[in-house]
């Protein structure tokens, strides 16, 4: 484990800009902002052809399970290979893999034969890959971007690097939903510009392994130990005993698994406000419109004191506005709510990825990254799955509601059974460790 030095150097704050002075953040920065625009764009793409076949919100959700499934399986001992071998190779064979799946889907929507009758398995089928791909490349994406800046910068790259995610993750849809419209001549009708979008993608994961190809940082394996189940379950003993890092994970897994509606967007676009696919687009960037806002609020004015505590009022805030998201009858008012659920939803990010990082010694990184991403994975992926399925039983409106007072008592629930996460007060490593007591005091974890 970091010692109290390395900690409080890690915490020193610079300009707001600082992380940018790295040539090789600069660099991943500017690839993550082309997949994730890419992979946006590809969502609102699957999600319409999934729903335009079936018109069943249950097999809705199953394209969140097929994404989340592989993750299940192998994100622990993903984990492990991102403290053991060289990240950025993991990262570029995973989107290689990725690259292979979009390719696929733009094959099927050529096709006029592998998707009729309301065929949807071939897109499941490629879906699970995608999820494999996912599933590897997200704990090595996390455990590298330490190396990629100086330690006095990682508080401002990761606020950095969420504050890009947002950018692309409300500019993806939009662009998605702009070019599902746009006539294809040749392809299906009733995909219209589908492949477009997917090409679109394509071309987006072949820049982003470019720019990673270019990263010059050096990769330091810190895992030596051979591969074992005691290894692998360490990042998740050392997560268990970490009250404080399970207490904010735990949190938004159980918010965004109760309260997210994304996955139920294509139903309301369609059935309940008429929007159509540009409508689809526009309430899909929406949450990310105020995840920006506030991302780019905290660049500025970082988050200094009672960060455990602005957190769960955040996310008692995400279930309301998830709320008043499912009752309304207005575009414009839906697309205000999500706003709020983007914008309270930033704030948990930011204080969970700080947490995960300040608090975590680097030989863990990988592995506890890996917990990290199967939490994250249940709450997004597998979420849509179970909110296609409630909306199954219930009706979208209900399932929606529903959730998002699930949301809020999960917060009440969480204020009381993790006190540390309600303690905790700066973003910086020593006042992060002393409010996470009890794994200060245990012995280390090997």
């Amino acid at each position: 484990m970091a010692d109290g030095s390395e900690r409080t150097e890690l915490a020193v704050e610079g300009d707001y800009r600082s992380a940018f002075k790295s040539r090789d953040f600069r660099l991943y920065q500017a690839a993550r902002l082309m997949v994730i625009l890419g992979a946006e764009a590809q969502s609102v793409a699957v999600a319409w052809q999934v729903y335009a076949l079936t018109h069943s919100a249950l097999d809705l959700g199953y394209t969140g399970l097929a994404l989340f499934l592989p993750g299940l399986f192998v994100m622990l001992a993903a984990g492990h290979a991102a403290d053991r071998y060289d990240r950025r190779k993991i990262i570029l064979m995973c989107y290689g893999l990725q690259a292979c799946c979009t390719a696929v889907l733009l094959w099927l929507s050529l096709s006029a034969t592998a998707l009729k009758d309301g065929r949807v398995w071939p897109i499941y089928a490629v879906l699970v890959g995608i999820g494999l791909g996912r599933a590897f490349s997200g704990p090595a994406a996390s455990a590298m971007l330490p190396s990629l800046v100086p330690k006095k910068d990682f508080v401002n790259a990761v606020t950095w690097g969420a504050t890009i995610y947002q950018i692309a993750n409300m500019s993806g849809p939009a662009v998605g939903g702009i070019l599902f419209t746009l006539p294809l001549a040749g392809a299906v009708v009733m995909w219209k510009g589908a492949p477009i979008v997917y090409g679109f993608t394509l071309v987006m994961l072949l820049g982003f392994m470019a720019l990673v190809g270019m990263i010059r940082a050096k990769m330091v394996v810190t895992e030596k130990k051979a591969f074992s189940m005691k290894t692998v379950l360490a990042g998740l003993e050392y997560v268990w005993r970490a009250k404080l890092l399970l207490g904010s994970i735990s949190l938004d897994l159980f918010a965004v698994l109760l309260g997210g509606a994304t996955a139920l967007l294509p139903i309301f676009a369609t059935d309940i406000l008429h929007a159509g696919p540009r409508g689809l687009g526009l309430l899909r960037a929406m949450p990310s419109v105020g995840a920006l806002v506030v991302s780019l609020t905290m660049v500025v004015r970082p988050i200094k004191r009672r960060a455990g505590a602005t957190m769960l009022v955040c996310v008692g805030i995400f279930g309301a506005a998830t709320v008043v998201f499912g009752l309304s009858k207005s575009i414009w008012l839906s697309a205000g709510a999500l706003i709020v659920v983007g914008a309270s939803d930033m704030v948990s990010v930011v204080v969970r990825s700080s947490v995960l990082q300040l608090a975590t010694p680097p030989e863990m990184r990988g592995r506890v990254s890996a917990v990290n991403w199967l939490f994250i994975g249940a709450s997004n992926e597998f979420g849509e799955f179970e909110s296609g399925l409630t909306a199954h039983w219930w009706g979208a409106v209900r399932a929606v509601v529903i959730g998002g007072v699930g949301s809020m008592m999960v917060t009440a629930t969480a204020a009381g059974l993790f006190p540390q996460l309600r303690r905790a007060d700066a973003l910086t490593a020593d006042a992060l460790m002393e409010a996470n007591e009890e794994l200060s005091v245990a012995e280390p974890v090997d």
